[in-house]
């Protein structure tokens, strides 16, 4: 219809545009129609993801054009493939093409035409930016594009073979509406996770159009995981595109992937998503190991789909007496697995409830009647709770649950002798039950791991970390982000025995993964790079950790904003190794705007808060400005005092700092009080 073509604007700007103009001896009144259509459909969008129209008009020789943005790119396929993108990095790109066509779909615009070379590609800085191009079959749905009459021809397609849904191929069909436009998209995430198309397009061109048509309408395709089965020879090369190996690839596809694919590519458009948005949730879900709202189609709707395709064959099988017994199985195995689903929603409903009416119970106690005009404290309602477990002994699967919801609540409220024997009898009650290596029982550990950790119990805190590590190898896997926050967990614990070596290797291999498997960018990632620099404070490697530590500061502010704690904690950790490193002026401009930051979104006596000032305390004491370091240290003991008791580790800090002040300003008094305050470390 059309041929396009690269120019330069010179003016009003100077820019390079694409001219799609009609092709010679093609103006019929239905081509200038539909070209008519495009431009105004391009005319009625804005939107990142969508090529934008600048100009329009009529050549000398009479052929209508219109100039659009150039996009310098490839079809997304090509892009994905060439750049060797990841599963996740993938699905993040299609996501931008979706939200896209949803623009599209809310302009009343229907593509009818999506396929790999009409999404092209170009790279923004170091983010790839889906563009959709090519509305030259594009449906109004709720308005004519033009005044001009568009008909589609009856009995001819409109759209590509490849990708077109069931309804586009019926000849007589002209109900085509938005999920068209999703069908096509499930085509297209299915040959980006496994480079394949769900049908092979030639061989059923090659069979005849009818072959073609019942297969796109009739056939399911394979599971995309099912399609990569390990015997593929192309199944390695697939996987290596997809920076992985076969196997891995295979499980990552197996499950949500699987599910939300072919509910996009469902024949039954009523079954399939109903707006394009819906399925780009679906994966968002999925990228944030959210529950996913598709899931596999079931035994019954299966059969029916099979007796509907078969209605002949079906009906005179079902005359014989085997076909009645095959069924009365069939129906007895799903009336066991309704009841089997149904005890189970019942079950989980009464420990809902259960558990709700505890947790209501323990709100009675700032009842007028039982408070008595008291004001009640969230940690007299935690004691409440905490001494009304034992009620739940016979029903120790709830019990469990809410000890280790309550013991997790303590160790946040920094109650870690209270939270201690929850999370204990917590986690015995969930082995017991459930075994060492269920996810629950590893969830527990890992609690009470921490719990150990805040109160300097290394050493016991150490074999439960290592627990955890190798059950959630087993169970979940080496790369799995549950596994790695463990191995991190480990990692930061050999950093508080001052084991640098090893706390270092670790992390680096931790980090390594993250950064392959879940991006730079990604919430773990940054806080692998965050800890790495620490240890590498910790070895004297100065100038490393400042430029991880830059690097990581930037990342931060830009992925979680400059007032995000941990954006913050990267700053304070920064001006210790810049304070270190002799750089004092940059290392307290630093401090100042950790101190200032932390104080205005945690609170002043927050122990991380603290934390920054018993180290910008450090830096005023080397200084002399003795008045400014003690007000700083001062300030630290009563919060980690009051957060972590007096015998913690970081109250102890704040305790030898008090006494290095008031030994170099000679206050010899005030050294021997906060002195007797030390507590003696014993030997080991």
């Amino acid at each position: 219809m059309g041929e396009v073509w690269l120019a330069e604007q010179s003016r009003p700007v100077r820019r390079q545009v694409a001219i799609k103009v009609v092709k010679a001896g093609m103006d019929t009144a239905q081509v200038l129609a539909r070209f008519d259509a495009e431009r105004q459909a391009l005319a009625l969008m804005d939107h990142p993801a969508i090529a934008k129209i600048f100009d329009g008009g009529t050549t000398p020789e009479g052929r209508p054009y219109f100039a659009m943005e150039y996009v310098r790119g490839h079809a997304i396929t090509h892009h994905c493939d060439s750049n060797r993108l990841s599963i996740r990095e993938r699905l993040e790109l299609f996501i931008q093409l979706c939200d896209g066509v949803q623009h599209a779909h809310q302009k009343g615009i229907i593509h009818r035409d999506l396929k790999p070379s009409n999404v092209l590609v170009s790279v923004m800085g170091a983010k790839p930016v889906p563009h959709i191009i090519d509305f030259g079959i594009a449906k109004a749905i709720s308005q004519p594009l033009t005044d001009n009459p568009l008909f589609t021809g009856l009995g001819g397609f409109v759209g590509t073979p490849d990708y077109m849904s069931p309804e586009q191929s019926d000849l007589s069909s002209v109900d085509v509406d938005t999920r068209s436009d999703i069908y096509s998209l499930g085509v297209l995430l299915y040959e980006l996770l496994t480079g394949t198309l769900p049908f092979d397009g030639r061989r059923l061109r090659e069979a005849g159009i009818d072959e073609f048509r019942k297969t796109i309408r009739e056939v399911d395709p394979e599971k995309p995981s099912t399609r990569l089965t390990a015997g593929n020879p192309d199944s390695t090369e697939v996987a290596e595109r997809r920076r992985t190996q076969p196997v891995k690839l295979i499980s990552l596809l197996r499950g949500d992937l699987d599910w939300i694919t072919i509910k996009a590519l469902e024949k039954d458009r009523t079954r399939r998503y109903q707006t394009v948005n819906a399925l780009a949730q679906d994966l968002r879900r999925h990228l944030n190991d959210e529950p996913v709202t598709a899931g596999p189609p079931s035994a019954s709707y299966r059969a029916g789909k099979f007796v509907r395709r078969h209605r002949l064959g079906v009906s005179v099988a079902a005359c014989a007496v085997v076909v009645l017994i095959g069924f009365a199985v069939v129906t007895a195995i799903q009336v066991k697995r309704v009841a089997q689903e149904r005890d189970r929603a019942n079950i989980e409903a009464e420990t809902a409830k259960r558990i709700s009416d505890f947790l209501v119970g323990l709100f009675r106690v700032s009842d007028p009647s039982e408070a008595r005009g008291r004001t009640v404290t969230a940690r007299e309602i935690l004691d409440k709770g905490a001494s009304e477990l034992e009620q739940l002994r016979d029903e120790p699967d709830i019990q469990a649950r809410l000890q280790a919801t309550i013991g997790a609540v303590y160790t946040g409220l920094g109650a870690y002798s209270a939270a201690q024997p929850l999370l204990e009898r917590s986690l015995s009650t969930r082995k017991q039950l459930h075994g060492a290596d269920h996810p629950n029982t590893l969830t527990a550990a890992n609690e009470l791991a921490n719990v150990l950790w805040f109160q300097d119990r290394h050493t016991d805190a150490e074999p439960l970390f290592r627990q955890v590590v190798e059950g959630r190898s087993r169970l979940l896997g080496e790369t799995h982000p549950d596994t790695l926050r463990a191995r991190y967990d480990l990692a930061s614990l050999f950093a508080r025995q001052k084991r640098w070596l090893e706390a270092e290797a670790l992390q680096r291999d931790v980090l390594a993964i993250q950064q392959r498997e879940l991006g730079p960018d990604h919430a773990d990632t940054l806080a692998s790079l965050n800890n790495l620099a620490a240890y590498l404070r910790g070895l004297e490697k100065f100038p490393e950790a400042a430029a991880i530590g830059d690097e990581l500061v930037a990342s931060r502010r830009r992925v979680l904003g400059a007032d995000h704690p941990s954006t913050l904690l990267s700053i304070a950790n920064l001006a210790v190794v810049q304070n270190l490193s002799g750089n004092v002026k940059r290392a307290e401009e630093l401090f100042l705007e950790a101190i200032q930051g932390q104080t205005r979104v945690l609170g002043e006596h927050h122990r991380v808060t603290a934390r920054t000032r018993v180290n910008f305390s450090g830096l005023l004491l080397r200084q002399r400005r003795y008045a400014e370091a003690e007000f700083n240290a001062l300030l630290a003991y009563e919060a980690f005092r009051a957060a972590l008791g007096e015998s913690n580790g970081a109250t102890q800090d704040a305790v030898k700092r008090l006494v290095d002040i008031y030994d170099q300003t000679s206050a010899k008094g005030d050294a021997a009080i906060w002195r007797a305050r030390l507590i003696p470390i014993p030997n080991p």
